[in-house]
């Protein structure tokens, strides 16, 4: 073990992380694979691959993964802020780029250069609004409020273009949630509220497969009388065959026909192998790394610290329910990865990303320090 007395770098590390928070993750992880052997067999199979193709892929994606979460961990806030600033611009700069040469699949442009450059948009405009908000509700001599408002539909309309509404629609709850915790005026919070009814009615009533899955949703006979809500019935079915206790690793049959099994729906999957029981211990866990996220947050006297802390922790809480809920039949269908759980590179290394910023800007900090870099903030703003 290291000593408090080594003021190597890392030893201070080590004394200053939350360790509870690194655990969680490191568990998660281990929990994506174990699941992940039950999953995806059945989609290897289908696509004439090697039967645990994808849990090898899965184990080579969390070792940059697992670099990129410590790696980022070791960052100051400035440092954090940089970096989420220069991944922000990269990955717009590739959104534009997937909109032009990128392959379409399945009517969206969302990929390039095997890259889906949306996910690594979200930890580093959660970084990115936090900063706005923190710098507002801070100083009334920058215009920062405004830079907040703005930033978001400067990242969601390209995304409404390519069209990804799943992550459209993570970002705006996760800036809403920023905004309402900036204490701005309940004008703006009705104002902006509205604004987003508004999108979605206009999405529901000019986007066609928007409206398709919402009348999936809601009326599941609406196609002719014939019932077209395949994947969220056979998840369902998922969980009531599994019980409390599971049928055993292996044993399940109905993943063998459930579509995407190992990325959308590898919460089903865990329900019919591994059980109700086990489900609950799985959902507990992400409580608890939203749970200590947000109180470390609440805790620190950094502004920007406490609304990136937010911010990232809502955006990890958010996906996660997102993702339970299509697989609870509790909303339509949205794509949505479970974090760490689910299959999928660019998904697992920007999530790394985001809890690496996350456990960076909750990092123990002498108040002197917490000072020091506020005065060098102000200080670089005014030259």
């Amino acid at each position: 073990m290291i000593s408090r007395a080594d003021r190597s770098p890392l030893s201070d590390w080590l004394w200053t992380i939350d360790r509870w928070l690194l655990g969680a993750l490191g568990l998660l992880m281990v929990c994506g694979l174990v699941f992940g052997m039950a999953g995806s067999p059945p989609v290897a199979e289908r696509l004439h691959l090697p039967t645990f193709y994808f849990v090898n892929h899965q184990a080579m994606y969390l070792v940059p993964a697992i670099a990129v979460l410590i790696g980022a961990s070791f960052l100051s806030p400035r440092q954090v802020r940089r970096a989420a600033l220069v991944i922000f611009i990269g990955a717009m700069a590739l959104i534009f780029a997937a909109l032009l040469f990128g392959a379409e699949v399945k009517g969206a442009r969302r990929w390039i250069f095997g890259v889906q450059p949306s996910e690594f948009v979200k930890p580093a405009f959660a970084v990115l609004a936090g900063w706005a908000f923190s710098e507002g509700a801070r100083r009334r001599d920058v215009p920062a409020n405004l830079l907040a408002i703005l930033i978001l539909p400067a990242t969601v309309v390209p995304l409404i273009m390519q069209p990804d509404f799943g992550q459209t629609m993570l970002i705006s709850l996760v800036w809403g949630a920023l905004f309402f915790m900036a204490g701005l005026h309940w004008f703006w919070v009705a104002g902006i509220g509205g604004a987003g009814a508004m999108s979605v009615f206009a999405a529901y009533k000019f986007v066609p497969h928007v409206r398709a899955r919402i009348l999936k949703f809601l009326e599941p006979q609406s196609a002719g009388g014939v019932t077209d809500t395949f994947q969220v019935d056979t998840a369902r079915d998922s969980f009531i065959a599994g019980g409390w206790l599971g049928k055993g690793p292996g044993e399940g049959t109905l993943k063998r026909i459930l579509p995407d099994s190992h990325t959308d729906f590898i919460f089903a999957v865990t329900g019919e192998e591994f059980g109700v029981i086990v489900c609950i211990l799985l959902v507990t866990l992400f409580a608890f790394i939203v749970v200590r996220g947000l109180g470390n947050a609440a805790r620190n006297e950094d502004p920007f610290c406490r609304f990136a802390a937010a911010g990232l922790t809502m955006l990890f809480g958010i996906q996660s329910c997102i993702n339970l809920a299509v697989n609870l039949h509790l909303m339509p269908a949205k794509g949505m990865t479970l974090p760490f759980v689910s299959y999928g590179g660019s998904s697992l290394i920007s999530l790394a990303l985001g809890m690496g910023f996350l456990i960076a800007v909750t990092r123990k900090r002498p108040r002197t320090e917490v000072l020091m870099d506020a005065s060098l903030d102000a200080s670089s703003q005014r030259a």
